[in-house]
């Protein structure tokens, strides 16, 4: 499958993989942005953010699990994530903590809060219609699997 066959696919956890990659420069570029505020909620939102960032790099890009030496704890952690609802449960979790930011007033953390809600809501539409996860062999999905091995 060609990746724009995957975009036609009409699978909504193409689309949340896809926003989930962009989410993950959004986070790092906004929580590195925010790292030197001076409220104290904001920087625990910021480390938050790119720890966030951290997540979604293994969530979304499996093939790295397999090439960078981690935990078997946080190998264990992260294959939790591997149907459609409990991507869109940890994208919505992320959003929300980035969404109290708001409390302290409001910062450029918005963004990576209202972006966050998009996979969000393509994992739980792909849900809601019983599509099957569906990875993209451009980041790692089975075809680039079969490739390297």
């Amino acid at each position: 499958m060609t990746f724009a066959e995957e975009f036609r696919s009409r699978n909504f956890s193409i689309y949340g993989q896809w926003s989930g990659v962009i989410c993950i420069i959004l986070c790092l570029a906004f929580g590195i942005a925010n790292i030197i505020t001076l409220h104290a909620l904001h920087l625990i939102l910021a480390i938050i953010c790119l720890v966030s960032a951290f997540i979604i790099v293994f969530v979304e890009v499996p093939f790295l699990l397999r090439i960078c030496p981690t935990s078997p704890k946080f190998d264990e952690f992260i294959r939790r994530f591997t149907t459609n609802w409990m991507r869109a449960a940890i994208y919505t979790v992320m959003s929300v903590l980035q969404w109290l930011s708001l409390i302290s007033g409001p910062c450029s953390l918005l963004v990576p809060a209202i972006v966050l809600l998009i996979p969000a809501i393509c994992y739980a539409l792909a849900g809601l219609k019983s599509q099957d996860f569906v990875g993209s062999k451009a980041l790692g999905g089975q075809g680039l699997a079969q490739m390297i091995v």
